[in-house]
């Protein structure tokens, strides 16, 4: 397991992971979503949004810190390695 430091942009016009911003929990990847922050609903669009670009199910990403933040880390089931690999692919 793996962990992903990812800054939330809520309401953005397209869905889009791509992007690095220097926040709290260190570099983290950004994550455009459509969806309102609204009742978690923007945390869940990025937490499918990180695991389709990823590769993985979005059952096996899970929130580690950061629920009612725009800066959030989730946990997701890669070696370091290869997710290393993927984020430079984004």
């Amino acid at each position: 397991m793996t962990r992903v430091a990812v800054r939330v942009k809520p309401g953005a016009k397209r869905t889009a992971v791509g992007g690095r911003y220097d926040g709290p929990h260190g570099p983290a990847l950004v994550v455009a979503v459509t969806a309102p922050a609204v009742d978690g609903k923007a945390t869940e669009a990025a937490r499918r949004a990180l695991a389709a670009a990823l590769g993985v199910k979005p059952a096996a990403v899970t929130l580690r810190v950061g629920a009612t933040s725009r800066d959030k880390v989730f946990e997701v089931p890669m070696e370091a390695e290869e997710r290393a690999e993927r984020l430079r692919e984004l």
